[in-house]
């Protein structure tokens, strides 16, 4: 697979999303019912993750990154995302994360990202921590009380 890099998230994109079922646990990240119109709202910070014109995943920067039942702050910016269902448990979340990581960094210059991830997720959770990412708190979340672990990267110094 070739390199993956950010671009805008376009309609067909948005509409392709929209599509997406993950096998359960996963489900809780199912896409499946977005509103295209919605993840092309700039203010929910959505872009598409691709290697060369196929579209692989999504990164999003800001609110859209936070899982309701923690008291966020901005003193980081928050990032999530996902990969293509099929795309899966392939090893490809590293560079796509990283993908978005330079794209964030380039276009918001954080003082830090943060993410939130749902506990039982271990294979994001591997993959954020050794892109540098450290464990700063764990909730259950306000809309089913599963527990997710939040997780900060600085970026200065």
């Amino acid at each position: 697979m070739s390199v993956m890099h950010l671009a805008p998230l376009t309609r067909e994109h948005a509409e392709d999303l929209a599509t997406w079922r993950y096998d359960p646990p996963y489900d809780l990240y199912d896409m499946v019912g977005a509103e295209p119109d919605e993840l092309l709202s700039p203010a929910v910070g959505f872009h598409a993750v691709l290697t060369g014109d196929d579209l692989v995943g999504f990164r999003s920067f800001g609110p859209d990154g936070r899982v309701p039942g923690w008291d966020y702050d901005d003193s980081a910016l928050d990032t999530g995302g996902g990969l293509r269902p099929s795309l899966t448990g392939q090893g490809l979340g590293r560079s796509a994360i990283t993908a978005g990581l330079d794209f964030g960094r380039a276009h918001f210059a954080p003082a830090a990202f943060r993410v939130t991830v749902a506990a039982f997720n271990t294979r994001a959770l591997r993959v954020v921590e050794s892109l540098g990412f450290v464990r700063v708190a764990a909730f259950e979340a306000a809309r089913d009380g599963r527990e997710f672990v939040v997780l900060v990267r600085d970026e200065e110094g």
